[in-house]
């Protein structure tokens, strides 16, 4: 697989990602929902740290957080290279070409859109795009905006179950982007076509004779 065909599909994760974020943020206040399905949301929450909501403490671990992903992306674009190079099997490039773009995505929010929105508000205006006053936060202090909510189970708990009876009960609960969904399908496609992205090298002569030793 080409370069190009590679570079042609981050380009169509990130306008993908990127749009809908931008839409998102520009049109929905901060929680506001639309239900597509029973199942389904469209659900406006930001994240200010990690995957899963996960947070490092401080100004300085949002920065921290933000230069390790820029960090981190330079290694898989590398990767990319060279995969495309060796001329590697067509799953792994399309696998690290998934995971770049969705990193990269991730990594836009993370750098940009605390100078180029202003603040989202619960039960507010919703934020405009390049405002006047300028951004909520400074250079790669962002926060990543999600808004693909799968609730495929909401229920209560029995009341006759100690502890949690009564409860409310949600899976699968974790918000979620475009970017994220690229990231976790070129994993995916990593573990499960792990033989045919990471094919075995043909035992040379040497090898053989030293196996039978």
């Amino acid at each position: 697989m080409s370069l190009k065909k590679a570079i042609g599909i981050i380009v169509l994760v990130l306008l993908i990602d990127q749009i809908s974020k931008i839409y998102i943020k520009t049109n929905f206040a901060l929680g506001e929902s639309v239900e597509v399905f029973s199942w389904f949301q469209i659900l406006f929450v930001e994240n200010k740290g990690m995957a899963w909501g996960v947070e490092l403490p401080g100004s300085y671990g949002k920065l921290f957080l933000t230069l390790f992903r820029l960090f981190a992306i330079t290694a898989i674009g590398y990767w990319l290279f060279d995969a495309v190079k060796k001329k590697s099997s067509k799953v792994l490039i399309v696998a690290i070409a998934l995971i770049f773009a969705g990193a990269f995505g991730n990594i836009i929010d993370s750098v940009f859109y605390g100078i180029i929105f202003n603040e989202s508000v619960y039960k507010g205006e919703v934020a405009t795009f390049l405002p006047e006053a300028g951004g909520y936060a400074p250079i790669f202090h962002g926060r990543v905006v999600d808004m693909l909510h799968f609730p495929l189970i909401d229920t209560t708990w029995p009341e006759w179950m100690p502890w949690i009876g009564g409860d409310r009960f949600t899976f699968f609960d974790p918000v979620f982007n475009i970017a994220d969904s690229a990231i976790t399908i070129g994993v995916a496609l990593l573990i499960i076509f792990n033989k045919k992205a990471f094919p075995k090298k043909a035992k040379t002569a040497r090898e053989i004779v030293q196996e039978e030793i």
